[in-house]
């Protein structure tokens, strides 16, 4: 069946394969939102369902919650939770110093709650996601339904004096209506091409009338997860400085696969 997987889709598995093991059973685990993530849940569940794993999700999404559920995952809220031993998320983008840029999946206000509230958090990626320089994906931030025309009007303002390659803003459809998030809100996604200062950026849109959220991760990232459609996972531990390497065969497995 693994066969059958894209080059892409073997380096998401083999990442969350690895980072699946770092749960342990008693954790409060913070679940992210996306493809890479539904990797994670995936793999979390067979070890549920062939290990006897035990541990509490957070999802960060309603569907999130749902495939977790699905396979086996206890699921319990943030409130109940209250603090997490570790969060696993995936990435839009993540550079050198494991900063990123999430929120293509249109959950980053529950994802970036989740892993600050984490004693860790690990990103899942394929190499893909690495770049030099944060921006060439759409930076996502999330504003009130309210007045968001004037929200953009504002943050596009606001970025003519910041470090940044492109300036425009657009509304995030779903068809023909806005994309509403869980929380009832709407997400502009920013057209930036280069973020030459990821940090000032993220502070000076919080200060933005509107604005609830945006999808820079600063900070936030200890180590991430790199996946490679050859089956070799690198690790890197920003705190450590540490890099390890190694190969994850690929099993066939029905049950994971059932769904791709």
């Amino acid at each position: 069946m693994s066969g059958e997987l894209s080059p892409i889709d073997k380096a998401k598995f083999v990442a969350a394969k690895r980072a699946a093991e770092f749960v342990e059973s008693g954790m409060r685990v913070g679940l992210g939102t996306g493809s890479t993530a539904a990797w994670l849940v995936r793999c979390l569940g067979e070890r549920v369902r062939e290990e006897g794993l035990r541990f509490r999700g957070v999802p960060t999404s309603a569907r999130t919650a749902d495939l977790a559920r699905e396979v086996g995952i206890e699921v319990i809220s943030l409130d109940e939770a209250r603090w997490l031993d570790l969060t696993i998320d995936g990435a839009d983008e993540f550079d050198a110093n494991l900063s990123l840029i999430k929120g293509g999946g249109g959950a980053l206000l529950q994802e970036k709650i989740v892993a600050t509230a984490s004693d860790q958090m690990v990103v899942i990626a394929d190499a893909a996601k690495e770049v030099e320089t944060l921006g060439a994906f759409p930076l996502p931030v999330e504003v009130i339904p309210f007045g968001w025309p004037t929200s953009q009007a504002l943050v596009e303002e606001t970025l003519v004096s910041m470090d940044v390659m492109g300036r425009s803003a657009t509304l995030r459809m779903n068809g023909e209506r806005p994309y509403v998030t869980d929380e009832g809100n709407h997400i502009l996604d920013l057209h930036l091409g280069r973020i030459g200062n990821p940090r000032q950026l993220a502070m000076v849109l919080n200060q933005i009338p509107g604005v609830v959220e945006n999808g820079l991760f600063i900070d936030i990232c200890d180590q991430v997860v790199i996946g490679y459609s050859d089956g070799r996972v690198e690790t890197r531990d920003i705190n450590e400085g540490t890099v390890s390497e190694e190969r994850l065969d690929f099993v066939e497995d029905n049950n994971l696969f059932r769904d791709i």
